[in-house]
């Protein structure tokens, strides 16, 4: 997991508002298999919005941790139900983060 300086979190939090939630976390919560489709996710985006749905009963902050923890990603915001995350690519970095 990175971290991330104010500047490079804002210039993701920009970057994230354009973007669609792809994965939805529902009543079921967090299941391996939501994890794997999240984690194979940052093999083709770097930055990925999650919606937490309202049946859904656990804190959206401590998924948002636990999704990054198991992903190797970082947590970029949490906002009420929408989480961000960021996962740096290896082979295809397409993001370019300020210093």
């Amino acid at each position: 997991m990175r971290k991330l300086t104010s500047k490079q979190r804002a210039y993701l939090m920009g970057l994230a508002s354009n973007i669609d939630p792809i994965f939805q976390i529902g009543k079921a919560s967090l299941t391996p298999e939501a994890t794997a489709a999240i984690g194979e996710a940052f093999n083709t985006r770097e930055l990925i919005k999650i919606s937490v749905l309202k049946n859904c009963f656990d804190d959206p902050m401590e998924l948002a941790y636990m999704v990054a923890e198991r992903t190797h990603s970082t947590v970029v915001q949490v906002i009420g139900k929408k989480i961000v995350l960021y996962k740096e690519s290896k082979d295809r970095k397409k993001i370019e983060l300020p210093s």
